[in-house]
């Protein structure tokens, strides 16, 4: 049975690497060996979350962004998230976190030249270089205002309809 030239070109680029760019061939890195509750077929995704992140990624997963750890960051925490594509820095108030295992982000708002940004940023994302604490909410900081009294909501969107709340929170952004 002759094969037709489209399947024997399909064929060909499966067993071919990829000779168009250079960053399509990916290093090959010594994969990890397999617990022996994975060969039973139990853990696959603990398995995947270690083998996938970088430790310093999975540092921050597993501290600041955990559901009960006691140094997680709560809404209304201000935080500066260093990139390394434009913008370089940004700096805002955490309006809430989204828990998705890898896929888990969180999104920021700040007042830059009275307009309201929000961006929100994965933490799996290579893009993503630093994550840095400025103030936290919740009482941990001193001073006893609003930016340190803990927020009773998980996701702060009201804060988008409200500024005069927003930059009581945010003034240790620009101080």
């Amino acid at each position: 049975m002759a094969l037709n030239p489209l399947r024997r070109w399909a064929r060909s680029l499966a067993t071919a690497a990829y000779p168009f760019s250079k960053a399509a061939i990916i290093p090959s890195t010594p994969p990890l060996p397999p617990t022996p509750a994975l060969l039973k077929g139990k853990g696959l995704m603990p398995f995947l979350k270690q083998s996938i992140l970088p430790p310093e990624k999975q540092n921050l997963l597993d501290t600041l962004f955990a559901k009960r750890h006691p140094d997680r960051i709560q809404p209304g925490s201000v935080l500066t998230v260093t990139l390394n594509h434009a913008p370089g820095i940004f700096s805002g108030v955490l309006l809430g976190v989204r828990r998705r295992g890898l896929d888990t982000s969180f999104r920021l708002r700040n007042v830059i030249n009275r307009t309201g940004v929000e961006m929100q940023f994965f933490i799996s994302s290579p893009h993503v270089k630093e994550i840095k604490v400025l103030s936290r909410a919740g009482g941990s900081t001193g001073g006893g205002g609003r930016a340190s009294r803990r927020m009773r909501r998980a996701k702060l969107f009201y804060l988008r309809d409200s500024p005069d709340k927003m930059s009581a929170i945010s003034q240790s952004v620009k101080g």
